[in-house]
């Protein structure tokens, strides 16, 4: 078989049939011939082609139905139309059906060879955008999101009832539960996929600086201002836009982002003019959020606006039986960017992780399995790959769990211990905020929220 492709010759002229399979042959690609429509329709969709030339005039069924009926079988074929002198009209109109190019009889070689490489370079690159969109879908997608426990199961229930759909959607999770995996997740098991996904790091940036990056400014808007520049919201346009921390985001933004949801238009910072969107929004919070709305710090009218459907990412202390798939998952990651040939890790070292709190949830057990593959010198990792402070069990003993007269409610104890780590890597770091959001696998905006819900005071960090 040829290894230039295979070129499907969809011609009633038993000359055209002998003329073109010389040429082709001779220029190395393999040739089908179809003396009818009827006749090539048969072969799809058993048979795959490279490149189709189709003529328009043909007794029975014509160029432009075949044209149709290959189209809605596989709407990629890349199809060339052969047309009489003087049918220009016909082959404009095959164009708009979706013909990539045409060529005129009697046609010269060279122009028809020149179609027919442009259109397999053409039809190359659709081909690698199906490949990097499916990598894309099997980054984030389903196969991804890691789970056998029934936890995780109602998660991916939700996600794949949802997806499809226009619905808002809120993730409600801890810090380092995959909200934003999830995020990208749902995106791409929907019909808006092959349209921009877009994350807002809505805590990160001030509330004026915030507003500039959603909804764009015209020049002159503030100081600085020396240009238009179009916002996240445009730039989301048929697509998704994914708030992360959406609690964090100031009342006043919330209600320009009320009105986006509302009415599906907004305006620039600065200007008149009004510009429609057609945005789905996903919005995250590792926040209660009706608690912060009691204290008149969220809009009810919002809240109610983005939870449409509340999906609810448990965090992982409360499904450790997906501990162990989630380690290989890592392992396979980090193995393969390190280049290490490591083959698991030892079954102590899986009793040590199934007695840990998990304050960092997923993203610090992925943080622990790449630091234990880089630091590993033999091909199990074993207890001298993990980090100090789980092998003395920090955080598990009875000083976390306080005296048995004491509440031991989950989510007070949980927050006792976050709250208690965060205070160690601020003292570790001395009080630098980024550095202790990296010590710990966060995100520094991740790491900014929890310090406020927390109460804790950055400056009064112990020494």
């Amino acid at each position: 078989m040829s290894n230039k492709g295979i070129i499907h010759v969809i011609d009633d002229e038993p000359v055209i049939h002998d003329v073109l399979a010389q040429l082709l042959t001779a220029e190395g690609y393999e040739v089908e011939i179809s003396a009818s429509g009827e006749e090539a329709l048969e072969k799809f969709p058993s048979q795959s082609f490279d490149v189709i030339l189709l003529d328009l005039l043909m007794p029975g069924m014509d160029g432009i139905e075949v044209l149709r009926r290959i189209k809605r079988m596989d709407p990629q074929a890349a199809v060339i139309i052969i047309t009489a002198y003087g049918s220009v009209e016909s082959a404009i109109a095959a164009m708009k059906i979706g013909a990539l190019d045409y060529v005129q009889k009697p046609f010269k070689h060279d122009v028809l060879l020149l179609a027919i490489e442009k259109a397999l370079e053409r039809k190359r690159l659709q081909d690698e955008n199906v490949r990097l969109r499916d990598e894309l879908r099997q980054r984030f997608g389903f196969a991804n999101i890691i789970g056998k426990s029934q936890a995780m199961q109602d998660v991916f229930d939700l996600v794949k009832a949802a997806a499809p759909t226009r619905s808002t959607i809120l993730l409600q999770g801890e810090s380092g539960t995959g909200k934003e995996l999830v995020a990208k997740a749902i995106h791409l098991n929907s019909n808006r996929a092959e349209s921009p996904f877009v994350t807002v790091n809505s805590g990160s940036l001030p509330p004026d600086l915030l507003e500039s990056h959603l909804f764009g400014h015209v020049k002159g808007a503030f100081t600085g201002a020396v240009a238009l520049k179009k916002g996240l919201f445009e730039a989301a346009d048929k697509g998704t836009i994914f708030f992360d921390e959406i609690s964090s985001i100031s009342l006043e933004t919330q209600a320009k982002l009320l009105r986006v949801m509302q009415e599906k238009e907004f305006m620039r910072l600065g200007g008149t003019q009004t510009i429609k969107v057609d945005v789905r929004i996903l919005a995250a919070t590792n926040t209660d959020i009706e608690a912060l709305i009691a204290e008149k710090a969220f809009r009810k009218d919002l809240f109610y606006r983005l939870n449409v459907i509340k999906i609810e990412i448990p965090p992982l202390r409360e499904r450790k039986e997906d501990i162990p798939l989630l380690v290989k998952h890592f392992l396979d990651i980090y193995t393969r960017e390190n280049h290490k040939d490591i083959e698991g890790v030892s079954e102590d070292v899986l009793e040590i992780l199934d007695t840990h709190a998990w304050p960092g949830n997923v993203r610090e057990l992925e943080n622990l399995i790449e630091r234990a593959v880089v630091l590993a010198r033999a091909k199990i990792i074993t207890r001298a790959n993990l980090p100090p402070f789980l092998l003395r069990g920090d955080g598990i003993d009875d000083t976390l769990l306080g005296a048995a007269e004491e509440s031991l409610d989950l989510r007070d104890r949980t927050q006792a211990f976050q709250k208690k780590i965060i205070l160690a890597a601020l003292k570790k770091t001395k009080g630098v905020q980024n550095k202790a959001a990296k010590l710990l696998g966060l995100k520094p905006t991740t790491l900014n929220e929890m310090i406020k819900r927390l109460g804790i005071e950055p400056g009064n960090t112990p020494s």
